[in-house]
């Protein structure tokens, strides 16, 4: 009998706690889905977003994703505007005001 109050108890308290949620936004764009792992909005530059994305499963490293200017900065500083359906479009047009 006690054994299976300790088992009831167990299953409880496995319930009783939430399990951490993934939070991840997607979107399916142009066949392609999209989504933001990770994003911090600049407190200098309101319209720049630090983001990692991931397009059908493949993560990217943090870019930054200029919404005023329509552009990204990828992690070798390169600069590269936004293609048509491409994150930066889905993260600007996510978050915007």
């Amino acid at each position: 009998m006690i054994k299976y109050f300790v088992i009831l108890l167990l299953l409880i308290f496995s319930f009783s706690f939430p399990s951490p949620a993934l939070a991840f936004v997607c979107h399916h764009y142009d066949g392609h889905e999209i989504c933001i792992l990770s994003i911090k909005r600049s407190a200098k530059k309101y319209w720049e977003y630090r983001a990692s994305v991931s397009v059908d499963g493949v993560k990217t490293p943090v870019e930054i994703y200029n919404c005023r200017g329509k552009f990204k900065v990828n992690k070798d500083r390169t600069v590269s505007q936004f293609a048509e359906n491409s994150p930066g479009e889905m993260i600007c047009s996510f978050f915007q005001k």
